[in-house]
């Protein structure tokens, strides 16, 4: 039996093997800090700096998605996780911001981590895709963050 497809394991692409090495420089970088206090204030910095090198529609996204976020839950937490803006609560993901453009996607998307409390019976949502965030995405997004929390 002959075939034309290749088999087997291929390895990571080039973007999870980017993804895995902003994973270890976010670790690494994490380490050197010295106080609690710095560390939140310098992850939120580099937050910032990756969502401001964003294209342009998954940076408006991000942004949006950043203040919702951070407006929507005191004392939560914004970090870099695996290159891409996540969110922490008492050293806890609860959910990160993909960009399309980081796996060359069709779309951004809103995930969220199982120390998220998104229950609802024997299936639920964990992910959502986001061409735009509008006014009612917001809404939706802000609803999201709080029972997550809950």
């Amino acid at each position: 039996m002959s075939s034309t497809k290749k088999s087997g394991y291929e390895g990571f692409s080039a973007e999870e093997r980017a993804a895995m090495k902003d994973h270890a420089k976010e670790q690494k970088a994490a380490a050197g800090r010295s106080s609690r206090a710095d560390k939140a204030a310098l992850a939120e910095q580099d937050v910032l700096a990756k969502i401001a090198e964003m294209q342009d529609s998954d940076r408006v996204m991000a942004e949006r998605v950043h203040a919702v976020v951070t407006a929507s839950v005191p004392g939560i937490a914004p970090k870099l996780w695996y290159g891409m803006p996540a969110y922490t609560l008492d050293g806890k993901m609860i959910c990160f911001f993909q960009s399309a453009a980081k796996f060359k996607a069709r779309y951004a998307t809103l995930g969220f981590s199982d120390n998220a409390n998104l229950d609802e019976g024997n299936m639920w949502a964990a992910g959502f895709a986001l061409t735009e965030v509008t006014p009612e995405v917001e809404e939706r997004i802000a609803a999201l963050m709080k029972q997550a929390v809950s």
